[in-house]
């Protein structure tokens, strides 16, 4: 089978690649483009390990194939920071201490950016509905909720 040639956008990069048409983003990212951010915790679409944007949309990159990029943006969590500045999800889930392994991490940052680019002010309900799709099997999930909370504040310019 023939590999397909894509041309997209990744972290704000103009990036092509070469992929086989039943290869998933997630693959992709990790194996091709060498991100490596993302992880594959489930290939069923059920953790939110591989969360990344599309096109400013929160997919699964294992439920989605590379090739579906072509002419899309994507966002991976190494695409969040701006050079050595952390986004502040970053900084709070730090200051916070909302992760232990680490493994669910970049997918929870990457969806908790989306939730606050989608609502700045969410309430504590909201984002745990939000983050649903994210499994954390180490930390419980309330300092990741304050995190998000606190990331918040400081994207509204409230002091934190």
């Amino acid at each position: 089978m023939a590999k397909s040639y894509v041309s997209t956008t990744i972290n704000g990069e103009s990036a092509e690649y070469l992929c086989e048409p039943q290869q998933t983003l997630l693959d992709v990212l990790r194996d091709v483009v060498g991100l490596t951010g993302s992880k594959e915790g489930c290939a069923s679409g059920d953790c939110g390990a591989c969360s990344v944007l599309l096109d400013g949309t929160l997919v699964c990159s294992c439920l989605v194939l590379g090739v579906e990029a072509e002419g899309k943006s994507i966002l991976t969590v190494e695409g969040v920071a701006q050079g050595d500045k952390l986004h502040p999800v970053q900084q709070k889930f730090l200051e916070h201490a909302a992760l232990q392994c680490g493994f669910c991490t970049p997918g929870l940052i990457v969806a908790s950016k989306a939730l606050l680019d989608s609502n700045p002010n969410p309430t504590e309900t909201e984002i745990r509905y939000w983050l649903a799709g994210n499994l954390c099997r180490c930390t419980g999930y309330d300092k990741i909720v304050r995190a998000v909370q606190d990331a918040g504040a400081v994207m509204r310019g409230e002091t934190v």
